[in-house]
């Protein structure tokens, strides 16, 4: 069971890396180091300050308007999304998101994480909300039989319904796994086609309360923020195309927010 007391300010820092290696016969694999912010949005939402907060003008700013359906409550939305999927109250005395800000008015995310949590602290639920640089989005519930809390040998599989690279089948499955500590995040997304194909993606760091010189600090080290993440992405894709990786038109998003 993966308890953790995060912490009471309401957010902390995530300065960690993210890890994306291609398996198959065209093989490719990077390592960023990347910036998120983890907040709660439920009960008591966090509001932050002037270099980083929500819902107020600041450099590095997390809007509700930049999840969900779009709307001026995220927190709402999410915690919709867990009810109609069988979540009960009891798995929902917390919600906190794990997202990069929007920075200098630019934002892209290519995945958010929504955990929710028992009176506890244990994560009974985790919710990955995925963006394309198509502009479309799609969302992942993630949760165990009677939504027992999620401990980190615990993998839970999901079908790929949505089109995130073009350079990648939207076939299929995912295998997240989520080890969440007081001081530290380590998630992993094992996506397995048939062949020995398909792509592992992590994210982890340390975690540490937000305080405005450490916001300072992640300010002074990476200005341009998701920018940055953007623009990487866009370099890897034409590394691939010069690698020989077939281009695949973009299908339509499914229908349904979340799977």
């Amino acid at each position: 069971m993966s308890v953790s007391k995060w912490p009471n300010v309401g957010a902390a820092l995530l300065t960690g890396s993210t890890y994306h290696a291609r398996r198959g016969e065209l093989r490719n694999a990077f390592r960023y180091d990347v910036d998120y912010v983890l907040c709660r949005v439920h009960p008591v939402p966090w509001r932050g300050g002037k270099l980083m907060g929500r819902k107020r003008p600041a450099f590095a700013v997390v809007r509700d308007a930049d999840h969900g359906r779009g709307g001026s409550d995220m927190a709402a939305w999410v915690l919709e999304q867990a009810r109609s999927l069988g979540a009960p109250e009891s798995a929902l005395h917390e919600v906190w998101l794990l997202t990069q800000p929007r920075t200098l008015g630019f934002l892209f995310n290519p995945v958010s994480f929504w955990f929710f949590r028992d009176a506890e602290g244990a994560t009974c639920a985790v919710l990955a909300e995925v963006n394309n640089t198509f502009g479309d989005r799609h969302s992942y519930l993630c949760f165990l039989p009677d939504f027992a809390p999620i401990g980190p040998d615990d993998a839970i599989t999901a079908q790929k319904v949505f089109h995130v690279s073009p350079f990648q089948k939207v076939e299929g499955t995912y295998r997240f796994t989520f080890d969440l500590k007081d001081d530290a995040v380590d998630i992993r997304i094992d996506h397995r086609r048939e062949g020995g194909h398909g792509v592992i993606a992590t994210l982890a760091g340390p975690l540490a309360p937000v305080t405005p010189k450490r916001v300072l600090g992640v300010i002074l080290r990476r200005p341009l923020g998701a920018l940055r993440v953007f623009a990487l992405i866009y370099w890897q894709a034409i590394k691939l195309k010069f690698k020989g990786a077939p281009y695949r038109v973009r299908p339509l998003p499914p229908k349904e927010e979340v799977s």
